[in-house]
Order: C-alpha cells, then structure tokens, then sequence
C-alpha cells in the first residue's frame, strides 16, 4: 500500500496536476477531496468529466464515474459482493477504493485517453426494434453504422501512418542520442586504456579477458543447444509412446479378433462418430457460440448501476408473468391431440438424453483408458530405466518395491479391466442403438398412423383456415374504415373540445368582469348614500344634526388645529428670545460648581498644612464664602425664576 501511495503522489505532483503533496498530506485528505483528486484525473483522460463535485449530487458523481469506469474497463477485485462494496465506497470516497482507481489510471493515462476518446465514437446507441420499423428511423440508424465502421477504418489507418516509420525529429533524435553515446564510450574506454597500462602484462591480460569472453558465449550457445535437444528428446519420447500404445491397441484388438466383430466395431464406432460430429459437437458448439455472443455483449456494455438492475429485474418478472399465462392458457386449452404428440416429444426428449449420457460415458471411459495407457507407458519406461526388462508378473512383485515401482501389476490389471469394461460398454452402447433405432420404428409407425388418422382433421383445417383468411381480409377492411371513421371523429372532437374551451373562458371571463362590476356598482351606492346623508345634516335647521354632518366635524378639527399651531409659535419665539440668557445663565452655574470645587480642594489643602487653630480660622472663612456663595446662587435662581417663569 505505501508504494501505491508513492505512486500516486508522485504522479500527481507531476505535470499537469503539480498538487505538491507529500506522503503525509495525501493520506489526511478527506473523503470529498479524494473524490476531486480523482475527478481531476478522470477530466484529465476525458475532458467532459471536468465538475465540481461539490455542485453535483453525490447520486450523479457515482453514477458518472462508475460509467467512465466501465467504458476504461476497469474491473474492481471480488465478487459480486464486493462490487456493490465498491459502489459504495466510491460514493463516500473511501480511501480502500480511491487508492487502487487511482493507481490504476495513473499507470495507463495515455492509453486510457486513446479509449475514453475512440469510445465517444464507438459507443453504439441501442434503438429500440419498435422504432426502426420507421424507414427513416432505419436508414438514419444504417447511416450511423456505416459512419461508424468508416471511423474505425480512417482510425486504423491513422495508427498504422503513425506507426509506420520514423519522423526526421525522432531521427535526428536518435542520431544525436547515438553520438553522445559514442563519445562517452570513447572517454570511457581511453580512461580504461590509461588504468590498464600502468598494469604490468596488461596486453596478456587483456588477452586472457577476450578469451575469456569467448568461451563464454560458446558456453551459452552450448547450453542452448542442450535445452533444444532435451526437448526433441522428449517429443520424441512422447511420439515413441503414442505410437507404441497404438501398436499395442492393434495388437490387442486383432489378438482374437474376427471380421464379424471388426465389422461391428467399425460399424459402432462410425456411428458414435457420426452422432458426435452431426449432433453432440454440434450442439455444445451452438451453446459455446451463444455463451461467447452473449459474454461479448456483456463486456461491451458499459457498467450497470442499482437503477438499471432494478429495471431487468422488473423486465424478467414481466417475462415470466407471460410465460405462466401462456402456460396456463396451453393447459386449459388441452387439446387431445397436442397432449399425444407432446407424450412423443417426451419419450424422444428422454431417449435423446439417455443418449447423450451414454455417449459422455463412453468418452470418459475413453478418457480414463487413455489416462491408464499413459500411466503404463510411463510405468513401463520406469522399468525399462532399472534393468531393461519388460513388465514384472506373478510372484516377482516383491521385486517392483525394491525397484520403486510398486503398483505397476495392479495398473496393468486396471487396464485389462477397464478394456474389458470398455467391450462391455460397447455392447451396451450396440444394444441401446437397436433399442433406439427400434423406437424410431415404432415412433415413425406411430406418426404415421396418426397422420394419417389426422388427414380428414387437416383438411377440414385448412378450409377453416381459408375461411380465417377471408374473415381476417373481411376484419382488416372494416379495421381500416372505423380506424378512418374514428379519425374523423377524433378530428371533429378535437375541434369542439376547443371550441367549448374558448367558450369557457370567455363565459369566465365575463363572470369575473360582471362581479367585478357589480362590486363597483355597490360602493358607488354607499358612496352616493353617505354625500346624501352628509347633505340633509348640513342643509338641515337642527343645530344639533349640523354637529354631526362630517363637514362641521372636519371645521371643528381644523380649528382646534390651528389654535395650537398657533400657541406652538409663540411658545417657539418665547424659547428663541430667552435662548441667550438662557445660555449665559447655564455658563454661571457651571462657573459657580468650578469655584465651589476649587474651594473644597483649598480646604483640604489647608487643613493638611495648618494647626488646629488655624484650621477651625481657616473653616471660618470658608464657611462665611459657603455661605456667600450660596446667597449668590439663590439670588441668581431667584432671577432665573422670574425671568422664564413669571406669576
């Protein structure tokens, strides 16, 4: 992990991210700007990428980055299990999920820019079937395919003109690359020159180093040839043991052999042949086909999220829901004759599998005959490899421990066993052919039968089936004309269905602007009832109903209005003309708090300096000019009084 990591910073701190991180910093990143590290190297493969993922919904960046994923083929390790883990930790930035994508692009970005670009191009859009019974749905989706193989043509061709030779650049390069070279060997073989020759017999020396050198590369030359021929020994070998089993197979089987039982060997073993080659390989090679279509198809899709396997999900339970209806619809049906042909295609279905298996049985008897074959061969080499005899029997078994091969009699009995089970399992195989080729008989004997007991039943069939035909002409006529009719129809109700609409909001229009109107209408009234109202008290004789007109009210309010604006002016102008002794009187007694300050700091003053005597003097005094003061300031209060607030 911590080379992974390396890894990492290193390439980011390179260009173009320049991130200047460090081992320590890029671990204590949090989850959302590892998820922006990662971001940034996607929009650096794919520029469409480029987001910031504080923006986006944490739903819409997984989703996003899990299809560029797929479309790079990034494959997460685990199962099934693990992937949805993976999802998971990709959508909380999860440092065991980021650390191994980021690795892994920043290992391969070039190449990863190359298919995150050929697949904005390559990508097919799948077109629903429905759709393309369009012509121009179809030839506009031909046109798109044909474009499509045109780009790839024009882009192997592009690759191939880059691939092909050498620019003069990258000449020149390599020529001035090579020069350099070449002067360093030079100073580097005259430093070694001058080294040397202060060596005493440097030339004999150097002579035994060429040697040397020689017979070194002969030593590899001779050491390759050694490995070449050790593996032409052993094909050969190999050969050698092939060619002897197949030797000793002939032998055996013509040992006691005669031309009938050749014959029906032969005969078998064509047969089992030919039901290879025409049904069984066949088949396995029709599902490998299908299998690989079907991987293919699953590689070429982009990476599925929950949403779309929820969608399949839901599109396989639909699909069985039809199947079990069409089931059940076969089974109420339950017609006599399909019930008997079904029963045919049941027993056929049976034997074709007893068949199949039979056939499986034999080729692993083949299989494991083989296998025993070249245990013997091997056994047999083993023996050969102590003392040069062939295979021990009887009581000499004691010997095949002392030697270390121990086991090759009961491998020889195997054989001979599984040979002999093999004969039977011929036998079986001959005995199960006329079973089947008699079932046939009898199923062709059946069928025929019942063809022919079905015959006046088709016939009759097939006039019904005319008279469906013509039923079926007869109904797509009267379809076409009420398909018709019903357009008409539909045309004509579209239009007085907008008609009514315009009709309606008129008929809404016109409501609103009568209420509208008729709200008018009613203040107007009261408006008219109140200058009524307010003209009877104001013509009227009745002082006391004159009062209450609103006219008299707002005279009455205006006067009173008037009076006091009125002593607000005068009490203004009162203020205005005493506004300066006003001042001037504030000025005295902030004067006079000074002095009586000042006279308070002398006291103390002089009370800390003289005696006792002098003290209660000095208190004397100051309470004669307390007191003075105080007659003062009563006498300017008593002025200030009868100034602003005469009796």
């Amino acid at each position: 992990m911590s080379d992974q990591i390396k890894f990492i910073v290193d390439n980011l701190n390179k260009e173009p991210f320049r991130k200047n991180y460090n081992l320590i910093t890029f671990d204590s990143l949090e989850p959302m700007q590892l998820l922006q590290i990662l971001n940034d190297v996607l929009a650096e493969i794919d520029p469409k990428q480029v987001v910031d993922i504080r923006e986006e919904m944490p739903e819409h960046t997984a989703k996003r980055m899990l299809s560029l994923l797929g479309i790079l083929k990034y494959k997460p390790p685990g199962n099934a299990t693990d992937m949805s883990t993976f999802r998971q930790g990709l959508v909380i930035g999860s440092k065991p999920v980021i650390y191994p994508v980021l690795h892994w692009l920043l290992q391969r970005t070039n190449e990863l820019k190359k298919r995150a670009y050929l697949a904005r191009f390559l990508i097919k859009l799948e077109v629903p079937s429905e759709f393309l019974q369009d012509e121009t749905v179809a030839d506009t989706n031909k046109q798109y395919e044909e474009l499509m193989e045109a780009f790839k043509t024009l882009h192997k061709e592009c690759e191939q003109l880059k691939t092909s030779g050498f620019s003069t650049a990258e000449i020149r390069r390599d020529i001035s690359a090579m020069e350099d070279e070449k002067d360093q060997l030079i100073k580097r073989v005259e430093r070694l020159k001058k080294r040397v020759e202060t060596v005493q017999n440097h030339q004999r020396m150097l002579k035994i180093a060429r040697q040397l050198r020689v017979e070194k590369e002969r030593e590899e030359f001779l050491a390759q040839q050694k490995q070449e021929q050790k593996n032409q020994l052993f094909h050969a070998v190999q050969r050698l043991q092939r060619v002897q089993n197949q030797l000793k197979s002939m032998r055996h089987a013509a040992a006691d052999a005669k031309p009938e039982s050749l014959m029906k060997r032969l005969e078998e073993e064509i047969k089992f042949n030919s039901y290879m080659v025409t049904e069984k390989f066949p088949k396995e090679l029709e599902s490998k086909k299908k299998e690989l279509h079907f991987l293919q198809k699953v590689v070429s899709e982009p990476a599925m999220g929950h949403s779309d396997l929820l969608e399949l999900e839901s599109n396989i339970n639909e699909i069985n829901t039809q199947i079990n209806q069409l089931i059940e619809k076969k089974m109420m049906r339950n017609e006599p004759i399909e019930g008997k042909l079904s029963l045919y295609r049941q027993q056929a279905s049976i034997i074709s599998r007893k068949k199949e298996a039979k056939a499986e049985e034999l080729q692993e008897a083949k299989e494991k005959l083989a296998s025993l074959e070249r245990e013997v061969s091997v056994k047999t080499n083993q023996t050969r490899e102590f003392d040069g005899t062939e295979v021990l029997k009887g009581d000499e078994r004691t010997i095949e421990e002392k030697k270390g091969i121990s086991g090759y009699s009961y491998t020889q009995e195997e054989l001979e066993r599984v040979s002999a089970l093999k004969s039977e399992v011929d036998e079986m195989k001959g005995r199960t052919l006329d079973d089947m080729s008699e079932m046939v008989k009898k199923l062709n004997s059946l069928v025929s039968e019942k063809k022919s007991a079905l015959a006046p039943v088709i016939k009759e069939l097939r006039q019904l089936r005319q008279k469906c035909q013509e039923l079926t002409q007869e109904c797509d006529e009267k379809k076409s004309q009420y398909d018709s009719c019903a357009a008409g129809l539909e045309s004509n109700r579209s239009k007085l269905e907008q008609e009514v609409r315009g009709l309606r909001e008129e008929c809404l229009q016109e409501e609103s602007r009568y209420h509208y109107t008729n709200c008018m209408i009613k203040n107007l009234e009261v408006q008219l009832r109140r200058a009524t109202d307010e003209m009877k008290a104001y013509v009227s004789s009745d002082q006391q109903e004159k009062r209450k007109a609103i006219r008299e009210q707002y005279t009455k309010n205006i006067a009173e209005q008037e009076n006091l604006g009125k002593k607000l002016r005068e009490k203004q102008k009162a203020v205005r003309e005493s506004h300066g002794p006003n001042m001037k009187q504030a000025k005295m007694w902030r004067d006079f708090e000074q002095l009586m300050e000042c006279k308070k700091q002398c006291f103390l003053k002089q009370q800390s300096q003289t005696s006792i005597g002098q003290v209660q003097g000095v208190y004397q005094n100051g309470l004669r000019a307390l007191f003075k003061g105080l007659w003062n300031s009563n006498r300017i209060l008593r002025n200030y009084k009868m100034l602003h607030f005469p009796l």
